[in-house]
């Protein structure tokens, strides 16, 4: 191109100096600025560096081939204005039908001319010059001279003013610019040069409809797969909702798509058009976890594209789709290596309120709501009961209530009610079960930002699935430990299920040692407790005296068993997903979440407000009960409250064997700040998700 228009410009250069032209020198005695020499001030004539002229494409030009009006030296000022399609026809014309063309057209005067992107007329290099302004390396800061001049980008409105700054930080112009690869597009690679057009003109190469083939000058590949997916079909038939290029990339901050940043991002690109399936898939642990998880760990859980495709997105039903009968197994093995075909019926996107297409993930949904709202609401309506009760009698009898209170904690006669196996127990009931709400709840409340900051202090999602398979763990060693205590204990106590004379089992016998006022197991007399509670509550009968238990450790006791294998076995299920599905359809993966999930939520609300009422709360016991503790309990409170005990162990001459007096005055304040620091976690995760779920219900 260059060199058929210096062909031209010579052809017609050559008859001007024949019919006596004005020579370039003649024009050089005024205009020329030798070098390092300075222009003067009150001079108005323009001044041209002869050196840098020559060096530019117009050097071996005439000036009055550019400058036709000027017939004589010297002449009048200012001359009329230089007419570049004089020689440039055809870039003339496609610059008049551009954004730049018609908005000089149309007044804009600020819109860029040839001189605002190729330089000063008299030093116009090369294009192929590393010095020119519209040289590949050079043309991202030249467009962003206007592009990036917030005055002129709000004063003509012009779209994306942070175009030219995030293309320096792209892939495209980290590799350009950074790493010197000229192969890599500039702006007019996707824009166009001299016809450069609005996104929304049919003809403009950034247009929605011809995006895929302006990236396809590079992708050639990409841009051929791209084509035959269910996207590119939708494109092809005239549809404007399928996605382009420009769509999961963006225009101008196009990222490396293997990074990890690019794929905690995708979900919510993928979401902007399957916005019910997103819905759907952030309940999943993979939503979940990518929701929260840091930039650096964000690849270890599935996008969409890792199920679906990138550029070769099909319809399930199409047999070259990835999620297609023949190989969807192949696509899950990817993350889940060794799975079988049932793991594949595990559904990513399934709604549980969507009774018709997932019946069984909708009945347990409906089941666990009811679970929750009906223990919520029977414990919640117990425990204001009990708080009004205490109220009332503590503003109408506090002298004989203050006295009380200070004789259960200052009794120097004390008893042991758990052992130290017992206590030891707990303990790891409450560093497991606060360890496994610390990590488990953030994943059920992810949209909130205390769970993503949650997951940032402890390191992210593949620390905190660590920390909450350890609290499982934990979990099942106790409850073992547990089970093993109790059979034990029954070995030691077989001699009282016999008959001493005939030295047989008696069914009594064994009733009373499984269901009788030692055991944990409910009977019917904490019904008949319940009952008299109740009546207490209402100033309907005296207040009940209770045994070593009451009704409602007992139904703690009993939760921790429903619980642990509701919670324990839904959590083996997506723990050892692989293990499972080869004998059960992988749709159970979706039911045991929303048992996980949903027991999880309701195991923690109880614990951290009926049972710390019941245990720290009421008024008698607060700020907290050090029992569990010390595993003492003083006679004035063995006396207050469980009488039915204490007269028990003085008509079976076993009270004594109970009485301890020992160090525990020396370790009760450790013991206590240790109490208080699991006490405080508790309640702040229980204002966390009570939080969260207001939250939601406020924007739904």
């Amino acid at each position: 191109m260059r060199y058929r228009t210096l062909c031209f410009l010579a052809l017609a250069w050559a008859p001007a100096m024949a019919s006596g032209a004005i020579a370039n020198s003649a024009c050089m005695d005024c205009h020329e600025l030798q070098a390092g020499a300075k222009k003067d001030a009150d001079s108005k004539t323009e001044v041209i560096k002869a050196a840098a002229f020559s060096a530019s494409v117009h050097g071996k030009l005439n000036c009055v081939d550019c400058h036709a009006s000027i017939a004589d030296t010297p002449h009048d000022t200012p001359v009329a204005p230089v007419q570049c399609a004089t020689c440039h026809q055809k870039e003339s014309k496609a610059y008049a039908t551009s954004i730049h063309g018609m908005s000089h057209a149309m007044g804009t005067s600020s819109a860029a001319t040839c001189l605002d992107c190729h330089g000063s007329p008299h030093e116009i290099a090369p294009v192929k010059q590393l010095d020119s302004p519209v040289f590949k390396l050079n043309l991202p800061q030249t467009c962003a001279r206007c592009h990036s001049n917030k005055k002129l980008t709000e004063e003509y409105r012009i779209q994306n003013s942070q175009a030219a700054s995030n293309y320096l930080d792209s892939i495209h112009g980290t590799a350009l610019l950074k790493m010197g690869l000229i192969v890599a597009p500039s702006c007019n690679d996707c824009h166009g040069v001299h016809d450069i057009k609005r996104s929304v003109d049919q003809s403009s190469r950034t247009n929605h409809a011809h995006i895929a083939t302006t990236c396809g000058q590079c992708h050639v590949g990409i841009e051929s797969v791209y084509n035959t997916s269910i996207h590119g079909q939708i494109l092809s038939k005239g549809g404007k909702g399928g996605p382009v290029c420009s769509d999961c990339h963006s225009a101008h901050q196009i990222e490396n798509p293997t990074g990890v940043h690019f794929k905690s991002q995708s979900d919510r690109v993928c979401g902007r058009c399957h916005e019910d399936r997103l819905e759907h898939y952030r309940e999943t642990y993979h939503g979940k976890a990518m929701a929260l998880g840091r930039p650096n760990v964000a690849s270890d859980v599935a996008a969409c594209y890792d199920c679906h495709g990138s550029h070769d997105v099909f319809k399930v039903s199409d047999p070259r789709s990835r999620l297609s009968s023949g190989k969807i197994v192949e696509t899950c093995q990817q993350c889940h290596p060794g799975v079988g075909v049932k793991f594949t019926t595990y559904e990513p996107h399934a709604d549980p309120l969507d009774a018709v297409h997932y019946p069984a993930l909708h009945r347990v949904y409906i089941g666990m709501t009811i679970l929750l709202i009906s223990v919520f609401a029977f414990f919640g309506i117990h425990t204001l009961f009990w708080l009004f009760r205490s109220i009332y009698l503590y503003l109408n009898d506090s002298k004989t209530f203050r006295e009380a209170k200070v004789q259960v904690h200052a009794d120097d006669v004390v008893y042991t009610r758990f052992t130290s196996f017992e206590r030891f127990l707990h303990l790891l009931v409450v560093t497991s079960f606060l360890l496994l709400v610390l990590t488990g709840m953030p994943l059920k409340f992810y949209y909130t930002d205390w769970a993503k900051t949650i997951f940032n202090i402890l390191g992210g999602a593949e620390v905190a699935r660590a920390l909450h398979r350890l609290g499982a763990i934990i979990t099942f060693t106790y409850f073992g430990l547990h089970l093993l205590s109790l059979l034990k204990s029954f070995w030691r106590r077989r001699a009282e299920v016999r008959n001493p004379e005939t030295g047989r089992f008696e069914l009594k016998r064994i009733w009373d040692a499984s269901f009788g006022p030692d055991s944990m197991v409910p009977s019917l007399q904490d019904w008949r407790d319940f009952i008299a509670h109740q009546k207490w509550f209402f100033g309907k009968g005296p207040k009940p005296q209770f045994d070593r238990w009451t009704y409602w450790e007992r139904f703690d006791y009993f939760a921790v068993f429903w619980g642990i294998f509701i919670i324990g076995a839904s959590g083996l299920v997506m723990w050892f997903p692989k293990a499972f599905t080869a004998v059960l359809p992988g749709w159970l993966i979706n039911i045991a979440l929303v048992l996980h999930s949903d027991e999880a939520l309701l195991a923690a609300g109880f614990i951290f407000t009926f049972h710390f009422f019941n245990t720290h709360f009421r008024i008698e016991k607060f700020p907290m009960d050090t029992v569990i503790f010390s595993g003492r309990i003083s006679k004035t409170e063995l006396l207050h409250e469980r009488k039915r005990w204490y007269d028990r162990l003085v008509a079976a001459g076993r009270l004594e064997a109970h009485r301890v007096k020992d160090e525990w005055e020396a370790r009760k304040p450790i013991a206590r700040s240790f109490g208080f620091l699991f006490f405080g976690l508790g309640l702040v995760l229980l204002a966390l998700i009570a939080y969260a779920m207001v939250s939601r219900l406020w924007h739904a």
